[in-house]
C-alpha cells in the first residue's frame, strides 16, 4: 500500500494566507525523508463563494519545483483540470515533469467542476464531459505513442512529442471520475482511479459503491478492474501537533496518533484500495514526519494481514 500526501496549496479559512513556497518545500522534504511515496497538488485557479474569493497557487509550477528538489517520491495533480489547458501542450507539459522527476510523474486529470474558476479565467464550462473525452483522446496517444491526428468538435492536433520523455509510454494516467460516462473512460483510458475525500473506512460506504460502479464500467468496456490501480483520498488530523491557530480538521477526519491513524489507513486494504492520498492537519513539516510514522504502521499492518 502507497501513501501520499496532498499539499495544501490553497488559501487557509482562518488566516486567509497562502503557504508560502518554503513551507510548502519543508513538507516536501519531509514527505520524502519519511517514507511516503507521493506528493500531490490540487489543480485550481481561485475559488468564489457568495461574492468572496479564496486563492491557490498554481499547482503545475509547485509540482514542478517539488520534483526539482526531490528525488524519489512520485509527484502528481489531483488533477489537473484538461479544460484550463491545451490538451496537446498539456501532454507536452507531462513529458518534461516527467523528465525533470526522473520519471516520477503520475498524470491524474480530471473535467473540473468549481464554475465561478471556469468563468474568472474565461474557459468553457459547457460540455465539460465530452470536452474532457476528446482531450483525452489528444493527450493519451501522444504521451503513449507520441504522435496523434485529431480533428474534433473542440480540439484539433496534428502533433509529434519530441523530445519524447523518459519512459516509452509516457507516465501512468490516473483520472478521477464517479458517473456513469467518466468511469467509461477511465476503464478505457485509465491505468489508476480515484475517489475522495473520505475519513475512517466504516464511513466510506460512497466508496464502495464507487468501486462497484467501476467494476461495471469495466466489464462494459471488456477491462479487467485489477489493471487499474484503485486510489482514494483521505483526511487525517494529529491533534497533538495542532495549534489555536491552524486550520480546523473535517469533522470526517482520520484523528489520533500515528498508531492509530496508520491502524485506520491499513483498513483501506480491504477495498483494494493500493494508493492512499492524504489531506492532512495541521499543514506542518511535523504532522508531514508523523504521517510518515503513519504509513510505516500502515504497511506493517498490511502485511501481517496478507500473511495471516
Amino acid at each position: 500500500m502507497k501513501i501520499g500526501l496532498m499539499l495544501p496549496i490553497g488559501e487557509q479559512e482562518k488566516s486567509h494566507r497562502t503557504l508560502p513556497w518554503h513551507d510548502l518545500r519543508e513538507m516536501a522534504l519531509a514527505a520524502e525523508e519519511a517514507g511516503l511515496d507521493s506528493i500531490w497538488a490540487a489543480d485550481h485557479l481561485i475559488f468564489g463563494d457568495d461574492g468572496t474569493w479564496s486563492g491557490i497557487h498554481e499547482c503545475w509550477t509547485l509540482l514542478t519545483a517539488v520534483a526539482a528538489v526531490t528525488e524519489r517520491v512520485e509527484i502528481g495533480p489531483m488533477v489537473l483540470a484538461l479544460p484550463f489547458r491545451n490538451p496537446a501542450l498539456t501532454a507536452k507539459m507531462a513529458a518534461a515533469l516527467d523528465e525533470v522527476s526522473g520519471g516520477r510523474l503520475i498524470l491524474g486529470v480530471g473535467c473540473g467542476w468549481h464554475e465561478p474558476e471556469f468563468d474568472a479565467f474565461d474557459f468553457p464550462f459547457d460540455h465539460r464531459v465530452g470536452r474532457f473525452e476528446e482531450a483525452l483522446g489528444v493527450v493519451v496517444p501522444l504521451l503513449r505513442d507520441g504522435q496523434v491526428k485529431v480533428e474534433g468538435r473542440w480540439h484539433r492536433a496534428d502533433a509529434k512529442l519530441l523530445p519524447a520523455g523518459p519512459r516509452p509510454n509516457g507516465p501512468p494516467i490516473l483520472i478521477a471520475g464517479k458517473r456513469p460516462r467518466m468511469l467509461r473512460l477511465v476503464a478505457r483510458h485509465a491505468d489508476a482511479w480515484n475517489a475522495a475525500w473520505y475519513g475512517r473506512r466504516e464511513e466510506a460506504a460512497e466508496l464502495e459503491q464507487r468501486i462497484a460502479l467501476l467494476r461495471e464500467a469495466c466489464a462494459a468496456e471488456g477491462r479487467d478492474l485489477s489493471t487499474i490501480t484503485l486510489t482514494a483520498g483521505l483526511f487525517a488530523s494529529f491533534p497533538t501537533l495542532q495549534e489555536p491557530e491552524d486550520e480546523d480538521p473535517p469533522d470526517n477526519a482520520i484523528s489520533g496518533d500515528a498508531e492509530e491513524v496508520g491502524r485506520a489507513l491499513a483498513d483501506y486494504r480491504e477495498l483494494g484500495i493500493e494508493h492512499l492520498i492524504v489531506h492532512l492537519w495541521p499543514p506542518t513539516a511535523a504532522a508531514v514526519t508523523e504521517l510518515g510514522r503513519a504509513a510505516e504502521v500502515a504497511r506493517a499492518d498490511a502485511r501481517i494481514a496478507a500473511h495471516g
